[in-house]
């Protein structure tokens, strides 16, 4: 369950997307857009002095203390918790105007979908 909790917590998509921001363009200076579409503003902070565990291009596995200090150096993204995912991916792809232009019917299908996943229980759970 910690794995899926773990897969689902961020696309691999969104994972390329950071690997190459790292590796190419994370040291550039902080600054603050705004899309002109959706006028949704994104921020990225000026890392320079935070030090080598904040290092803006650190791509390279580092230590996870932070799950067991009994780890080896490993690569890890935070697991999130699971309750209403579905509904929240929903909102949150919604929100940033992936969905402009789709039918009501789409919306009221997307969301069914959604409550019946987040509803979904493996057999071994209560």
């Amino acid at each position: 369950m910690e794995v899926l909790r773990i897969l689902i917590s961020i696309g691999p998509t969104e994972t390329m997307h950071f690997q190459t921001w790292s590796d190419k363009a994370g040291n550039a200076p902080a600054l603050t857009a705004v899309d002109p579409v959706t006028k949704v503003s994104v921020t990225f902070p000026d890392f320079s002095s935070a030090g080598e565990d904040l290092k803006s291009n650190l791509i390279m596995p580092e230590p996870c203390p932070f799950l067991s200090r009994d780890l080896p150096v490993c690569s890890i993204i935070r697991p999130t918790e699971t309750k209403g995912i579905a509904m929240g991916v929903v909102k949150f792809l919604t929100d940033m105007g992936l969905f402009i232009g789709q039918s009501k019917e789409f919306f009221t299908l997307l969301r069914d979908l959604a409550e019946d996943a987040d509803e979904a229980r493996r057999e071994h759970e209560d």
